[in-house]
């Protein structure tokens, strides 16, 4: 697929953040006990997100308020690789679900959700969406089959405390791999903490290889005559398995702990034992609100270092309806994907609304970059609307913010990125805890596999 967006991230949309395991018990297609239908929707956030699980109740009051006779059932299920997609063919999913960017191409192709496109148009501002926000959830046709919140490209998250006591420039984050190498042996050798982590386990080790290759100028996926091929034996992607080898092996600057998920890294980074590891500025919330950081001033944000690529992954949550909604639920869940997540980002009054209900949680975090979903100009005067409201150092993501525009934001590998990524899990992780590991041979080994995979599915 073809990029995102060139334009760089704006100051701006209020996210309602991520959610955590749980689900609803109504079954498909049900009405309420007084009539009503009862729309069940992914996307509520959990209980210990309370600025946001108390925003999302508020929409779901004005919702049913502006459209009387559906009643929303929130859950806070959010999506499993590993049981996903049996759920989804089951049709014991919600009528609104929630899925990474990874996904909409393959349940596109294989009819698992609806087009929405009729529906959506009925909004006035429809026309308003950046096109290159909307195209990696449409088909070859152009029918569109969701509504993307908050997406995000990914940089280099880092404890600017730690760079100073290491001799770095906060101000002046690594630019290239080679600096971020630099910078990691300095902060472990001066610090004693962990220079730079690397994600592992997961599927999220073969995430960050996918971000890594990009930087390095690597593909991991092709297509040709609508059949997708996994190609991880590029020279970009074996430099980069190199380049964590040497750090691991050579430098030891990645620390102890070789086996870790994003939660296990921004946990000990909100700690202030990381200085640096791949993340977007959203990871902020994550590491504020749910980890309770509590030097948020050292939390800085700096745009993907490169070393030939000029590229970062891009990805976001995506909204779909799934085929098992019948017509009266897919009606019902295109009005709530145009009201809480396509509005809220349009909307001045929304947004400003969204912030300052948000703004008065003191654990809450207003004004994270994020990227636009429409036009440039749209999205300055969100920015100006919710300025009241911020309560983020938005200085300390300024390099991010104006180093982005010049990268290529490329997407997640469109086809079963999820089976290329476990394959990857398992290459990151021999590299990382085998000093003799062969870089060409995993690589090769992993390739083999998931093709075999990938042809098997897409006969």
């Amino acid at each position: 697929m073809s990029t995102i967006s060139r334009r760089a991230a704006a100051l701006g949309c209020i996210a309602v953040t991520l959610a955590l395991a749980g689900c609803s018990s109504l079954t498909p297609g049900k009405a309420g006990a007084d009539g009503d239908l009862v729309l069940r929707v992914q996307g509520m956030p959990p209980a210990t997100d309370k600025p946001g699980l108390k925003l999302f109740k508020q929409q779901v009051a004005d919702f049913e308020k502006a459209n009387p006779g559906i009643k929303v059932k929130g859950s806070t299920t959010v999506f499993d690789p590993l049981t996903f997609s049996a759920k989804l063919s089951g049709g014991s999913v919600e009528d609104v679900i929630k899925v990474p960017l990874t996904e909409p191409q393959r349940l596109i192709q294989q009819k698992q959700v609806q087009p929405i496109t009729g529906q959506l148009k009925e909004w006035d501002h429809f026309k308003e969406f950046n096109p290159q926000v909307l195209e990696p959830l449409s088909d070859s046709g152009g029918e569109v089959y969701g509504v993307p919140q908050n997406p995000y490209a990914q940089g280099l998250v880092y404890n600017r405390d730690l760079f100073e006591k290491a001799g770095l420039d906060p101000d002046k984050p690594p630019a290239t791999w080679d600096e971020v190498r630099a910078a990691a042996k300095a902060i472990s050798e001066k610090t004693g903490k962990a220079g730079f982590v690397h994600e592992s386990k997961d599927n999220q080790g073969g995430w960050q290889l996918a971000m890594l290759s990009y930087a390095f100028g690597g593909e991991l996926q092709t297509e040709r005559g609508g059949k997708y091929t996994a190609t991880l034996t590029g020279e970009p992607t074996k430099k980069a398995l190199r380049l964590l080898k040497d750090m691991r092996w050579k430098d030891e600057s990645l620390g102890k702990n070789m086996l870790n998920n994003q939660n296990d890294v921004i946990k000990a980074f909100s700690a202030g034992q990381i200085g640096m590891f791949m993340g977007s500025p959203g990871t902020y919330r994550l590491a504020k609100m749910q980890f309770g950081m509590e030097d948020t001033d050292a939390f800085g944000a700096a745009p993907m270092p490169q070393s030939g690529g000029n590229a970062t992954l891009t990805g976001g949550d995506i909204y779909m309806v799934p085929k098992s909604a019948d017509n009266k639920h897919a009606e019902a869940a295109v009005k709530w994907l145009t009201f809480a997540y396509a509005k809220p980002q349009y909307s001045t009054e929304v947004a400003a609304a969204q912030a300052k209900t948000l703004s008065a949680d003191p654990k809450s975090a207003v004004g994270v970059p994020t990227l636009p979903v429409f036009d440039e100009k749209r999205q300055q005067e969100i920015n100006t609307a919710i300025k009241p409201y911020v309560n983020v150092k938005l200085e300390h993501f300024r390099p991010y913010t104006d180093g982005l525009s010049k990268l290529e934001l490329k997407p997640e590998p469109p086809y079963q990125a999820q089976t290329l990524y476990t394959a990857l899990d398992s290459v990151v992780q021999a590299v990382l805890t085998k000093k003799d590991a062969d870089v060409d041979a995993l690589l090769a080994s992993a390739e083999k596999d998931v093709n075999a995979k990938l042809a098997a599915d897409q006969k």
